[in-house]
């Protein structure tokens, strides 16, 4: 089990650990039964966060299985079902350190760790993983810099999970990604399609929090991150818009970052100008590796290491090329609405 646990979390951190197991020295308290009674046993559990991909999947999955899928959400108290009656239980959780550890890659093992200890709690065998294609492949096969590669919601690294998980409960859980071959815009057009409401509106995309993304007091999505670029991207290409107050930056296809941004947003210094950038180049750079020789040679590597823990069947690369190539025509089509006079189209050029 600690080899299958030092596999998973020094895959998804890059980083090595030691971990040491202590014998409790204290009884274990009696407890009823072998499971946490939370809810009848359930088909699915689905790992929910405040983002666009949870909804919308939490959404589809609920369509096809009905209150057999129970959702998960990380930190907070909350109460056992959603406001509109859904299976949704909140888990709070505290991880003691004495320095936080800065990269979030642990994150990861946060949401597979707990939404594993869900699924065994509720008798479920599977956990659906609401990432789309973009979310899930695209941060290995963009990397910045230098930085090790962000497997977060990638399937190598589930797949490593589902071996500690089986040590651990000595049962079989498994990971699903049913929007792993569907762009973001894709799942949004199709949640949309069905559900017929407004809720994607209130979901949140930016990592950034009241202290470097609020305008008068309000917090709003800072809108150039990769994650925010992402989602206006989504929003675009499944035919939807969005009022400009949600983000920081409200006007795209405004000549400069300075003439884009609210005029009352106090924190438009270098780290904003940034992360725009980084921003900008991710989706333009995850873009271009549906073309090219030399980045076929990516993609046919990174398609080759997903044929080893994905139990799928026809040509992954085709699947990946094919993928990358709907994103590469759903970036085109959002910088061809943004004029040619837009900062995003003049970064892009320089």
């Amino acid at each position: 089990m600690k080899d299958a646990l030092l596999d998973a979390i020094e895959f998804v951190t890059g980083d090595h650990w030691s971990i040491r197991f202590y014998k409790r020295t204290e009884g274990l308290e009696n407890s009823v039964g072998d499971r946490f009674a939370l809810f009848p046993p359930s088909k699915a559990v689905l790992a929910y966060s405040a983002g666009m991909d949870s909804l919308a999947v939490a959404g589809l999955a609920t369509a096809c299985l009905g209150d057999d899928v129970v959702r998960v959400r990380l930190g907070g108290v909350g109460r056992a079902t959603h406001a509109n009656g859904e299976p949704f239980v909140s888990i709070p959780f505290r991880v003691g350190a004495k320095h936080r550890e800065p990269t979030a890659t642990s994150r990861g093992l946060e949401f597979t760790m707990l939404s594993g200890l869900a699924a065994y709690l509720t008798s479920a065998n599977k956990i659906i993983v609401p990432e789309s294609g973009q979310g899930a492949l695209g941060p290995p096969l963009v990397s910045v810099g230098h930085a090790y590669q962000d497997y977060r919601n990638h399937p190598r690294f589930t797949s490593r999970m589902e071996r500690f998980l089986e040590a651990l409960f000595e049962q079989p859980i498994r990971y699903h990604f049913p929007r792993l071959w569907y762009t973001k815009g894709e799942t949004l057009a199709r949640y949309v399609a069905i559900a017929g409401d407004e809720a994607w509106r209130l979901t949140k995309s930016c990592w950034r929090d009241n202290r470097w993304s609020s305008v008068r007091g309000s917090w709003r999505h800072c809108g150039v991150c990769a994650a925010c670029m992402l989602r206006r991207m989504s929003v675009h290409a499944a035919g939807l818009s969005e009022d400009p107050e949600t983000y920081v930056c409200t006007d795209m296809s405004a000549a400069t970052l300075e003439s884009a941004v609210d005029p009352d947003f106090k924190h438009l210094n270098t780290a904003y100008r940034d992360y725009a950038i980084a921003g900008v180049r991710h989706m333009d750079d995850l873009a271009e590796m549906a073309d090219g020789r030399e980045r076929r040679k990516i993609v046919r590597r990174h398609a080759a290491s997903l044929r080893r823990v994905l139990p799928l069947t026809g040509d992954l690369e085709e699947r990946l090329i094919r993928l990358l190539e709907r994103h590469a025509d759903e970036w085109k089509r959002y910088l061809d609405s943004l004029g040619a006079g837009s900062f995003v189209r003049h970064w892009i050029r320089g």
